[in-house]
């Protein structure tokens, strides 16, 4: 996590006896970050953008990179309750979050159990609901690089690709397959999805953005049109040639609908 290192720093809050680390950066209101699947991807220009008028918040998942997973957390409602307890304690309710695939999913969970946590939600291609049409790609059929190419319509055309985690070395592997090991722990069955999510996100009154890349192969577009409807009054934002990395494959229109939303 080398980029940009003088923007952001690093600190560890005590959470129901669960030492979290969290990458901090920025100033102005809050905004919570739920990294995805792969973990913290490192400092990008998008958390700069951010950073100008928001205090970046990015907990390190339970069971990624440093954060210890405790014997409790066993699925992603669990997390989501722990980040919960993370808001109540820091006194940082109502926050503006957003979250990425994984990430996106722990925010939905929240808010299906809490809307009143938020502000407003912004999430980006989350799993967590089973599309009707396509299917959630089976991560676990690649290796983590193969993955993280696949995350992307065209890695050698995307702008900041090469700056995700900071390069691939021996150090990168092992950290990502720690996150993929505690994915499959928390998310294997049902594959990263939960029946009950859509039906219990209807209560959620929060202002809430939904953005998509029309090219997402790793959670088909049709999950965000399930998340529309389940989500009374959301909108649904997609980019073209785009696949599941929005932030860095359309970062201009990306950061336009996202700082106009958090306005």
């Amino acid at each position: 996590m080398a980029q940009n290192s003088q923007e952001w720093q690093e600190e560890t809050l005590r959470v129901d006896q669960t030492d979290l680390h969290i990458v901090k950066g920025g100033s102005g209101r809050p905004l919570l970050v739920l990294h995805d699947e792969m973990g913290h991807p490192g400092w990008l220009k998008w958390h700069s953008a951010m950073a100008r008028e928001h205090s970046l918040i990015i907990p390190l998942h339970p069971g990624f990179g440093r954060t210890l997973a405790p014997e409790w957390i066993r699925s992603i409602r669990d997390v989501a309750g722990l980040y919960s307890l993370l808001l109540r304690q820091q006194k940082l309710a109502p926050v503006d979050v957003i979250g990425f695939s994984l990430g996106g999913w722990i925010a939905a969970e929240m808010a299906a159990a809490n809307p009143d946590q938020f502000r407003r939600i912004v999430l980006v291609a989350p799993c967590g609901i089973k599309p009707e049409r396509g299917e959630i790609r089976d991560i676990f059929q690649m290796m983590a690089p193969d993955q993280l190419r696949s995350s992307v319509l065209d890695y050698e055309n995307t702008p900041e690709f090469n700056s995700l985690f900071g390069g691939i070395g021996p150090e990168q592997f092992e950290l990502w397959e720690d996150a993929r090991a505690q994915t499959a722990r928390l998310a294997w069955q049902p594959y990263l999805h939960n029946p009950s999510l859509g039906h219990l996100l209807e209560i959620v009154d929060t202002p809430t953005l939904l953005i998509w890349g029309k090219q997402d192969s790793i959670v088909p577009l049709n999950a965000g049109e399930i998340y529309q409807r389940s989500i009374p009054g959301s909108r649904l934002v997609t980019f073209d040639q785009c696949g599941h990395r929005p932030e860095i494959e359309k970062l201009t229109d990306f950061l336009r609908e996202t700082q106009n939303f958090l306005a």
